[in-house]
């Protein structure tokens, strides 16, 4: 069977990759390399001893990839590719309504047209907005709080209703919480563009030298040490995930979307500590005002991924901050 990854050179991308072609997937990925890079799918092949096929192409340049659809005809596709920063979302709206939602309605006309109906979409916990109530559950209230988060939210909406146009369409969306982590090689892990958005690699940074001291955004949140708690997930976890999607989207009618969290909080400073102990380095650290929107606890009800796909996060804290940090070490600037 043979599937296409849209983004499949990014992080969780190429993580995907690895395990799509341990399980014996033929794989063929389309990415235009804008935060990504194509070494990241060298290593790939080096990790798993197969090869895949690769396209540098863009989703909205829609004839070109309308012709690899043509020409590769894939059974499924795992749709990745987006712009993904809150921040730069913030500064920068209509890129991000654009890259996102024209090219994944791109993405889904040419499927239409080349009869290809079954969908993984990469999701996003931000679509749950701030969401007070822990553990968050597929079936809450839906909103959000930034472009970014729109941009997955307004995606969502238009595969529903895709599916309610024509019920031959099979579509899984799937919301991550806070994915970290590399694989255990060492040899593919987050390589983020210039200052990093999330914590993990942040943190990764500061204990190679790469950077001075990590902010901490706030100590005054109700929870186990006053610093925020999130659901940090490994990324080899997230990656299998995406596997048991596609032995589920079979079996489904329509659209379904799951949680792909280990349900358990983590503090910041537990967060700093276990990396700390894992890498052998000092984390420092200041703690700082809090940012605003950010609320002190956010971790997923994975039960129906659990139930329904056959998935659960195996992988601990420790296995975590042991794998961020062997690729860290071994690339301390990243792919470059």
């Amino acid at each position: 069977m043979k599937i296409l990854v849209t983004g499949g050179a990014g992080y969780i991308g190429s993580h995907t990759c690895v395990e799509l072609l341990n399980a014996g997937y033929e794989v063929v990925v389309v990415d235009n390399l804008m935060n990504s890079n194509e070494i990241s799918l060298e290593r790939v092949k080096k990790i798993t001893g197969k090869s895949l096929k690769f396209y540098q192409e863009d989703l909205l340049n829609y004839e070109e990839i309308k012709k690899i659809f043509l020409i590769e005809k894939p059974d499924s596709v795992i749709h990745f590719a987006g712009l993904k920063a809150v921040g730069e979302s913030v500064e920068k709206p209509l890129w991000y309504y654009e890259n996102n939602i024209v090219g994944t309605i791109n993405l889904i006309k040419v499927m239409k047209e080349t009869e290809v109906k079954n969908l993984v979409f990469s999701s996003s916990a931000t679509v749950y907005g701030l969401s007070k109530i822990v553990p968050i559950k597929e079936d809450f209230p839906l909103n959000t709080t930034n472009p970014y988060g729109a941009t997955k939210l307004m995606i969502e909406q238009i595969l529903m209703d895709v599916v309610n146009a024509d019920d031959s369409w099979k579509i899984i969306s799937l919301r991550y919480f806070n994915p970290v982590g590399a694989h255990k090689s060492g040899l593919i892990g987050e390589d983020p563009n210039g200052i990093p958005n999330n914590l993990l690699p942040f943190v990764s940074q500061v204990a190679v030298g790469k950077r001075d001291v990590l902010s901490v955004f706030g100590n005054d949140y109700d929870t186990v040490d006053g610093t925020g708690v999130r659901d940090f997930i490994h990324v080899v976890d997230l990656a299998l995930g995406h596997i048991k999607a596609l032995d589920k989207i079979d079996k489904i009618s329509g659209y379904k979307a799951y949680n792909l969290g280990t349900g358990r909080g983590v503090s910041v400073l537990q967060m700093i500590k276990a990396f700390e102990k894992a890498s052998g380095k000092e984390i420092k650290y200041k703690i700082v005002g809090r940012r605003s929107g950010d609320i002190g606890e956010s971790f997923a009800d994975p039960s129906l991924a659990n139930k329904e796909l056959g998935w659960k996060a195996n992988l601990t804290i420790e296995d975590i901050c042991k794998d961020a940090w062997n690729w860290q070490k071994n690339n301390p600037e990243g792919y470059k």
